[in-house]
């Protein structure tokens, strides 16, 4: 029950009723009041002085809104003793201001009964005070069911705080005539039901909750346009949820001021986010307190960036903690990196404890490393899940490690489906392994496009020939998946993609991409590019590649450097080629190489 201790007061409780035209209703608000009070005053006190008893009550009234309790009492009692309900709700009012709650009580019962909805609701709210229940039920009922707002207001908060289904029903009453608490309220309560079926069909009540927020943001509910704004900025409609943001801001909500900063943030207006957020930290908002941190950061400004941290700690945010952390590990300054890691973690932060089992590893600490993983990915870190699977894959326990990984791949970590994925391969088990690359592919993932695209082309039937017996190209989906993967930098993707176009005549193309993969420093790339050169008649520049992936590693390469000096007439060259060729391989290159060693060797010595 608020307190009776001004006059505002005794308007937004409803306990404070005007009479006019012998039916007691509630005076709406101060700026309601005549213009000409002190007339009106006089006016009223010469009728009540001549016995009028309407005229002593409205007296009365007007002099308890004034806080003028001596001069109210003995009109209000005078015309309480007459009979007039009003008079005796508005004396009930003015008891309770002097402390005499009980007597307060007895005079707002008098009203009730005889049908006063303002004093039901008093004295409802006086009962829920003392604690009696049944009583305050029993009657801000009366005062509800007899169309009395307020009374239904205080209904619903007292079967919303029971857990009473029925106090949707009069919270709605009480909206739909206005209470913008009430409106709040039960805009409140249909977000949270259509959260808790957000695999229903759920869009209707989204729909009328944003309706009731709206209602409540209209007549100046500061909460209601913060969440209205929420609203708008999910579906897109930036502008119109910015208007609600300031207007909460405006007003003093701080996570409004916070929500307008990320906005003007988002839209490139970073001084006027900076404006907000620092308004936001002022008032005590963690979360404006840490943007504002990262905000200096950005610009270097790293003592400043860790005072509005160690802010935002303060205020209760533990990713003010966490942010520190980031901070010193980013200068080098490990020790303390891990104090505020640490600080974080054991207040549950997931992923600082992720990076606190990260600085562990990198520190040699396994053991100390491990439980931090395990808490991070058990709160829901898929990064610290991923990191338990790399973990357990370095020991060999790869049951372990695919375990984690299908935890960390199912919550749509790439790398993690795309080490799932190969295990499945492993195992022989291609369609599962085909539906984990495909989720690592579809998320960016190069190799996993590249080795989706190999378990496609292994099935892949022949080119059909068409009637003149030349081979129709159609493109199929491995060479797309080829291709984004060649587009991203995959080197041996690279290389299938010049060899598919090569196939079908494209040299230029074939060209373009042995290129791109052998300056990348795939010596197949190398190798095939010199093919292509020497192809078209440019065996000098093909010899360069060759020697390129010779270098690399490649056998066939070197063999072919070897018989390139053999033709030149360079012998000994040749034969250092040949011999290179032999310790590379495979077997048959190995086989064709010494066949060639021997024979120059032997002209040599000729």
């Amino acid at each position: 029950m608020d307190v009776m201790g001004d006059k505002a007061t005794l308007f937004e409780t409803g306990r404070f009723v005007q009479p006019s035209s012998r039916e007691d209703t509630e005076t709406p608000d101060e700026t309601g009041e005549i213009a000409d009070e002190a007339a009106e005053e006089l006016r009223q006190r010469l009728a009540a002085e001549a016995g009028d008893v309407e005229a002593m009550s409205v007296l009365g009234a007007m002099l308890l809104r004034r806080g003028d309790l001596d001069g109210a009492e003995p009109h209000l009692r005078a015309a309480t003793a007459a009979g007039d309900r009003a008079a005796a709700n508005n004396l009930g009012v003015l008891l309770h201001q002097r402390g005499y709650a009980d007597e307060a009580a007895g005079w707002w019962r008098i009203a009730a009964v005889a049908g006063s909805t303002a004093a039901a609701h008093a004295l409802g709210r006086h009962h829920r005070e003392r604690g009696d229940e049944p009583a305050a039920e029993y009657w801000l009922r009366q005062s509800a069911e007899q169309g009395h707002t307020l009374g239904a207001y205080a209904l619903a908060d007292l079967l919303e705080h029971r857990g009473d289904a029925g106090a949707e029903r009069w919270m709605r009453v009480a909206a739909e005539h206005g209470h913008r608490e009430a409106a709040y309220r039960l805009a409140r309560a249909l977000d949270r039901k259509a959260a808790r079926e957000a695999d229903g069909d759920n869009g209707v009540q989204v729909e009328e909750a944003e309706q009731w927020y709206r209602q409540a943001a209209a007549r100046g509910h500061r909460r209601a346009a913060l969440h209205l704004g929420t609203i708008l900025e999910r579906r897109g409609e930036l502008k119109e949820a910015g208007r609600w943001y300031l207007t909460s801001a405006k007003d003093g909500e701080a996570r409004a001021a916070c929500a307008l900063g990320f906005l003007l943030r988002d839209a490139g207006d970073t001084e006027s986010a900076a404006v907000w957020w620092l308004r936001a930290a002022q008032d005590g908002d963690g979360n404006a307190a840490n943007a504002l941190g990262a905000l200096h950061a950005e610009r270097g400004e790293t003592q400043t960036a860790e005072r509005w941290y160690r802010a935002a700690m303060d205020a209760g945010d533990v990713n003010g903690a966490y942010n520190l952390g980031l901070l010193c590990a980013e200068q080098g300054r490990t020790p303390q990196a891990e104090q505020w890691y640490r600080r974080a973690a054991y207040a549950g932060h997931r992923e600082a404890a992720n990076a606190l089992a990260i600085l562990l590893l990198r520190g040699g600490d396994e053991t100390g490393a491990e439980p931090w993983f395990s808490k991070a990915a058990e709160a829901g870190s898929v990064d610290a899940a991923f990191n338990l699977g790399i973990l357990h894959a370095g020991r060999g326990e790869e049951q372990a490690a695919l375990r984690w990984y299908e935890r960390a791949a199912a919550a749509g970590h790439t790398e993690a489906a795309l080490q799932v994925g190969m295990a499945m391969l492993r195992d022989g088990d291609e369609q599962e392994a085909e539906r984990h690359l495909r989720c690592a592919a579809g998320g960016g993932s190069a190799e996993a496009a590249y080795r989706l695209a190999t378990v496609l082309d292994a099935r892949r039937p022949p080119e059909p020939a068409h009637e003149l017996g030349e081979p129709v190209h159609r493109r199929s989906e491995c060479e797309e998946w080829y291709e984004r993967a060649a587009s991203q930098g995959h080197r041996r993707a690279q290389v299938r993609v010049g060899m598919l176009a090569a196939a079908r005549g494209d040299v230029v193309e074939a060209a373009r991409w042995y290129r791109e993969a052998a300056e990348a420093g795939s010596r197949n790339g190398a190798f095939n590019l010199g093919l292509l050169l020497a192809r078209e008649g440019s065996e000098p520049e093909a010899a360069v590649w060759w020697k390129r992936a010779a270098d690399a590693g490649h056998g066939r390469a070197a063999l072919r450097l070897a018989l390139v000096y053999a033709r030149r007439g360079e012998l000994a060259e040749g034969q250092r080629w040949a011999d290179r060729a032999v310790s590379l391989g495979p077997a048959s290159v190995a086989e064709r190489a010494e066949r060639l060693r021997d024979a120059l060797r032997q002209e040599l010595s000729a």
